[in-house]
């Protein structure tokens, strides 16, 4: 049989049988097995004692067919007597047993005792001291007490045990040393100390923070009721409070000022600061108030006293300070308002100062280092718009001076291409690639170089003529690749390509005439650059000025194998024609000239043959354009002379003649007065003087007379004698800029007509809005 329960047992008893006399001694045994299982059971727990009764009553005592309880068997002989008297079963009765269950009692003054243990627990871990009681049985008597619904009184009576010494501990502060750091020191021991017994006592009452704390609502843990306590009792001691702040931002200025400071005794107190709750309120406003004061003052002061860099860097050394100081000490929370409070104070404050002061120093020293600082600063503060603006103003003002002194057109373009280069590697290494500071350098060159109309298309065309001509020793084809793609920007920025277009188109003529030119492949190149950059349209012409000079070659051999070259051309003489379509080169007004009665020779035979192989053509003879090569004999020894068509012309005279007067010379050559001078003059007082004036003088006067000099001597067998240009250049110039306007004329007629032809009717305003979208030149509405 089982041990009786707390509440009830019940017990079932069967036997079976073939007669009533063998049922009764199994009734005894039965009887005597419940006696002895039902014995009384005394036991006591924690205290609490219980007791059980067991009463035993035999009438409910029942016989049934269950063999398990009872199983009696009678000997064999017995058993066959059984068979011949067999009796019916008797009806089952049932076993009852009844426990009297007497209510648990807890020991007198339970809960006096047990909360005598544990005060007396808290008070030694307070002062610090051993406690006699181990915290197994401490932490025993907080569960008794939690089991017994006293957990409520038990939370009260801790919390009063912490208020009192919470309170006393704060009061013992108060007046304590006036020096700062000393005083912080005894907070952080007190912060500390406070830590360390809560945490204790929130281990011994851990049961307690478990159940009733959990269960309750509105009730702190142990520990949140501790921080609890003491941020009340510090807000009830201002002195301690103000005291404490007070002492920790003197020691951040200090260490600001450069003085060393302990920065774990900072990270202590703001961390308790930021575990009470009070953080923002009583530590980060009045510490973001004195940042500012403090770097307004410094900032004001390092400005009047310090260059622009050093303030720079001194800048971007303070703020890299603060965020140390975020990193160690400081709550993360604080870290943005106080980067923005210090960038405020030592920049926003003073962008319109820096700028000012030093960003025109720094981009004319290249200072590509302390530029980058300064934008990096500036991106850092939203300040890039003024940044940008100094630079397009920058990049105005010094370009002017590049474009507008006239004295400085010959460097105009080569000053420009190094201002754009020193721009390109500021915007690159300085500006990190910004896309707006990469705008604003392109329309403040735009500006600048369009602020003399034509001028500057002009000088780049001359620019690349001086590039593209033979004679530049020491420049690889890299390098003049390079060079073209440099002055390809500058032309991408000029209003009237137009201009550029008809004076490259000259001087590439000059170039490709007189075999001047350096490389065909740059010249190519060049044209591939201009067609990609404006179409197909704007280098039509010069592409087929490279087809006329190709063409002509093979002209030129087809007249030295033909009949009439071989039967009737002059010996001695060689003779190179180009033949050009007008429509593709510049227009050279026309000059007739007495040619040497071989050249007028050649002339006609060649111009029979062409007619012959082209019918219906027309040629007309551009003797301004020609050049020669003569053989000429001086008493020192033989020379060659490169000379153009009117010098051959004039020199050719002096094999008849040994002293010559201007008329005599003008008479006799046909030459217009102004290209006779300039052609006497580059003969008689240049570099390479064949010719003597009499009287002597660098200009040509209407009496001179002019010798042939038989002292020339030279230490080359080859000479070039240069015309002088210098005349011929203002009158060229002048007349391929009124060709451009006399174009320009005709492209605005055209686009009116097509504008005109499209809306049928328009207004004037419309008109010329419409005529500044369709033209590519700038021009002034009337």
């Amino acid at each position: 049989m089982s041990l009786p329960t707390k509440r009830s047992a019940t017990a079932t008893a069967s036997t079976a049988g073939t007669s009533t006399s063998s049922t009764y001694p199994p009734m005894k045994k039965a009887k005597c097995q419940a006696a002895s299982a039902f014995s009384p059971l005394d036991y006591s727990k924690n205290g609490l004692h219980h007791s059980d009764e067991v009463v035993f009553d035999p009438s409910s005592i029942s016989l049934d067919d269950d063999p398990k309880l009872v199983d009696y068997r009678p000997p064999p002989a017995a058993a066959n007597l059984s068979r011949k008297k067999a009796t019916l079963p008797q009806p089952a009765k049932k076993l009852v047993i009844k426990l009297v269950k007497a209510k648990p009692t807890l020991p007198t003054n339970f809960e006096e005792d047990t909360w005598a243990k544990l005060q007396s627990a808290i008070k030694a871990i307070f002062l610090k001291r051993p406690d006699s009681c181990d915290l197994e049985k401490l932490y025993q008597a907080v569960n008794d007490l939690c089991l017994h619904k006293m957990g409520g009184n038990l939370y009260l009576r801790i919390e009063k045990e912490c208020e009192a010494h919470i309170s006393a501990a704060l009061q013992s502060l108060v007046g304590q040393s006036p020096d700062l750091e000393v005083f912080l020191k005894l907070v952080a021991t007190c912060w500390k100390d406070l830590c360390d017994q809560m945490l204790m006592i929130r281990g011994i009452a851990l049961y307690l923070d478990r159940t009733y704390v959990k269960q309750t609502p509105n009730v702190r843990s142990l520990w949140d009721m501790g921080l609890q306590l003491f941020r009340k009792h510090l807000s009830l001691s201002p002195e301690v409070e103000h005291k404490t702040v007070t002492g920790i931002l003197r020691m951040i200025e200090r260490e600001r000022l450069g003085e060393s400071a302990d920065r774990s005794l900072l990270d202590h107190l703001l961390k308790m600061f930021t575990s009470l709750g009070i953080y923002a309120e009583s530590f980060e406003s009045p510490f973001l108030e004195c940042t500012s004061e403090f770097y307004a003052s410094e900032g004001m002061k390092y400005m009047q006293q310090s260059d622009v860099p050093d303030y720079l860097k001194h800048v971007e050394s303070r703020l890299n300070e603060e965020q140390d100081r975020c990193n160690i000490y400081i709550d993360a929370s604080t870290k943005k308002p106080l980067i923005a409070t210090a960038e405020k104070q030592l920049l926003e404050c003073h962008i319109s100062a820096i700028l000012d002061k030093g960003f025109m120093m720094l981009m004319d020293g290249h200072r590509i280092k302390d530029l980058e600082t300064m934008y990096s600063l500036f991106l850092r503060v939203n300040s890039l718009e003024p940044l940008r603006q100094a630079l397009s103003m920058y990049i105005r003002r010094t370009g002017q001076g590049m474009v507008m002194d006239e004295e400085k057109d010959k460097d105009m373009v080569s000053s420009l291409l190094e201002f754009k280069a020193s721009l390109d590697s500021v915007w690159e290494e300085s500006f990190s690639k910004n896309e707006g500071f990469c705008i604003t350098v392109k329309d403040a060159f735009e500006h600048l170089i369009n602020l003399r109309q034509n001028r500057p298309a002009e000088l780049i065309a001359k620019f690349l003529d001086d590039k593209l001509r033979a004679g530049n020793k020491g420049t690889s084809e890299e390098e003049l690749e390079g060079t073209l793609d440099k002055v390809l920007v500058l032309f991408r920025f000029i209003q009237g390509k137009d201009v550029f277009e008809a004076f490259y188109k000259k001087d590439l003529a000059k170039r490709l005439l007189l075999g001047k030119s350096a490389s065909i492949d740059a010249e190519k190149s060049m044209i591939s650059k201009l067609k990609t950059e404006c179409g197909s349209q704007f280098t039509n012409k010069l592409e087929g000025m490279f087809k006329d000079i190709e063409l002509s070659k093979e002209i030129n051999e087809s007249f030295k194998q033909s009949s009439q070259a071989r039967t009737k051309l002059p010996s001695g003489i060689e003779m190179s024609v180009h033949v050009l379509t007008t429509g593709y080169w510049p227009t050279y007004p026309p000059m007739d000239v007495r040619l040497p009665h071989e050249l007028n020779v050649y002339q006609d035979i060649f111009k029979e043959f062409y007619l012959s192989k082209y019918s219906g053509r027309r040629l007309m003879w551009q003797n301004s354009l020609g050049h020669c090569v003569l053989k000429a004999e001086f008493p020192k020894g033989r020379k060659e002379l490169a000379v153009s068509l009117f010098q051959t012309i004039v020199l050719m005279l002096f094999n008849d003649a040994q002293k010559l007067s201007l008329q005599d010379i003008k008479d006799s050559t046909g030459i217009e007065d102004k290209e006779l001078r300039r052609t006497l003059q580059s003969l008689a007082c240049g570099k390479v003087r064949v010719l003597h004036k009499l009287p002597k003088g660098r200009d040509v006067e209407d009496d001179d007379s002019f010798l042939f000099n038989e002292g020339f001597t030279a230490p080359l067998y080859r000479i070039k004698v240069n015309a002088i240009q210098m005349k011929e250049t203002v009158e060229e110039n002048t007349s391929t800029t009124e060709r451009v306007f006399q174009h320009r004329q005709y492209q605005v007629d055209a686009a009116i007509v097509r504008i005109m032809k499209t809306r049928k009717v328009l207004s004037h305003t419309l008109l010329i809005t419409e005529l500044f979208q369709q033209l590519k030149f700038p021009y002034k509405a009337g």
